[in-house]
């Protein structure tokens, strides 16, 4: 019946089924993340990505422990995951909780230490110039590349003119970091809240005897006994 053995067992097969493919789920979201955002350096999203390589590894030590019903296996599992509930919870809230300041001054911190090659790259990739601007100090070096390529992109190949030149990549990025924040805390909030209810699975179905379990018992031969 539903609530017995076999039902919690196969629930929590199940569970740790889903696991994999969240975990999976949590990986791709976190790569594209850091693959969205050439120049800053988001820990927070590597901390998605932690959390779900170990939620991939803690999945398959459920699933050895609910299939074997072993208890150490089905302990260590709870707790385990309940530590990667709190990890996975606070990484998620913190995702969600960078406002738009954080997010410029990180990408502006980004900027600052990535070289020109990486820059030419994100210029290309969202057609802008510079960071904040791209006017060249008096005196000074410019920190960008040349735009004389970009701008021809820009202005479509037409005369290139203040009119149409590319704009800054502050804004570009902002928008870019932001929704890579948004999609990895949305994701990684919902599905923590899972972790405990597989806690609790794992808790139930661990106390829970096997129907199937045959008590082991001594067989001496007879002329062994003593009369």
């Amino acid at each position: 019946m539903c609530g017995g053995f076999t039902c919690s067992k196969n629930a929590l097969i199940a569970l740790n089924i889903l696991y994999v493919v969240v975990a999976s789920i949590l990986i791709s979201v976190a790569v594209y993340g850091q693959a969205s955002a050439l120049v800053t350096n988001l820990p927070i999203v590597g901390g998605i990505l932690a959390c779900g390589v170990l939620l991939i590894l803690i999945s398959l030590l459920g699933l050895a422990g609910a299939v074997k019903h072993h208890q150490v296996m089905l302990f260590f599992y709870m707790v385990i995951l309940f530590l990667l509930f709190l990890v996975q919870f606070s990484v998620a809230c913190a995702c969600l909780a960078v406002n738009s300041d954080q997010q410029q001054l990180m990408a502006q911190e980004g900027w600052n230490t990535v070289n020109m090659d990486v820059k030419e790259e994100v210029q290309k990739r969202y057609k802008c110039c510079g960071f904040q601007s791209r006017i060249v100090p008096i005196n000074g070096t410019a920190d960008f590349p040349s735009c004389n390529a970009i701008d021809r992109i820009c202005c479509s190949n037409m005369e290139i003119t203040p009119e149409c030149w590319c704009q800054p990549c502050v804004e570009n990025l902002k928008e870019t970091i932001d929704s890579a924040f948004k999609l990895c805390g949305g994701i990684g909030l919902f599905f923590s809240f899972t972790e405990l209810f597989a806690v609790w699975l794992a808790r139930r179905y661990r106390n829970q005897p096997d129907p199937n379990y045959i008590e082991p018992h001594a067989i001496f031969p007879r002329k062994n006994y003593l009369y």
